[in-house]
């Protein structure tokens, strides 16, 4: 199996949506290629991302009106002006009267308010369009989520592919046929290897005990080529270990040293320090 077609598998698991099959599949490729755990970890972020859901939303306040306005509905009538008993028609029995206009003159919320009360069919609409509004907010809502979501998690998988961690690579590296590997000892006791492999690209550096620095200080790794120091890369260590996948090309002969800098490394791009250990990487 290939790492595109493990990528595709990895989303499926991390939606719950693989067969059984795939899911087999899946976890087979795995144990083969521990070093596409990364792609693993994106996904499950990816995923988490989407199942947080999305935050309730107040409708903003011209809403009622506008909705109003589009059923031909008035929002409020003004007050009735209170005048002397009206004279009524005469009326003739087969006139028939209006039910909405009884259930208004009925209504004690009219007669006490002086305003007049909307029909439930009006009401009713009203709500339907309510909710037509709150569900179509949420879907909106959810798709920009969505679309945040695997947005995120592209660019970190785009980002784990281009950068690989020295775990991943150095899995790669011990599990090649040609896997090769130097240590030297610190100067203050600790231990540092180096692992490479002609068949795997990167250069791993392996340190334990390694000395305490200043929180404005890094450790960095050199390329010594002959006499002339490469940079490979600064980093830090809470506790005194790293595994640091080495930046730029190692060349035979070459030798691994690792001084202690200012944070971020060396500005003139040469060391400043005496090294703390120097790995040779020929016999």
């Amino acid at each position: 199996m290939n790492e595109q077609t493990f990528a595709e598998l990895s989303a499926g698991y991390a939606l719950g949506a693989l067969s059984p099959e795939d899911e087999l599949a899946y976890r087979e490729a795995l144990d083969a290629h521990p070093e596409w755990m990364p792609l693993v970890e994106a996904d499950a972020a990816a995923a988490a991302l989407l199942s947080e859901g999305v935050a309730d939303v107040t409708p903003p306040p011209g809403l009622k009106t506008s909705l109003l306005a589009q059923i031909g509905a008035p929002e409020a009538v003004g007050p009735r002006a209170e005048t002397s008993a009206p004279v009524e028609a005469p009326r003739h029995e087969d006139d028939i009267a209006d039910p909405a206009d009884e259930l208004q003159n009925d209504d004690p919320r009219a007669a006490a308010s002086g305003y007049s009360v909307g029909s439930p069919v009006t009401e009713e609409v009203q709500l339907v369009q309510r909710r037509n509004w709150t569900r179509s907010l949420f879907a909106l809502t959810a798709s920009i989520a969505l679309l945040v979501g695997i947005g995120w998690g592209v660019g970190t998988l785009t980002q784990g592919m281009r950068a690989p961690s020295a775990e991943s690579v150095l899995a790669q590296i011990e599990r090649s046929d040609d896997a090769q590997s130097s240590t030297a000892q610190l100067v203050d006791g600790g231990e540092a290897t180096v692992h490479w492999s002609p068949s795997v690209d990167g250069v791993v550096l392996v340190a334990e005990g390694l000395p305490e620095i200043a929180d404005d200080q890094s450790y960095e790794a050199w390329f010594v080529r002959g006499s002339a120091p490469i940079p490979a890369g600064a980093f830090e260590s809470s506790d005194g270990s790293a595994a640091m996948l080495l930046e730029g090309d190692m060349q035979p002969e070459d030798v691994i040293a690792l001084t202690i800098e200012q944070s971020g490394g060396s500005p003139s791009g040469l060391p400043t320090t005496d090294p703390i250990v120097a790995i040779p990487t020929s016999a």
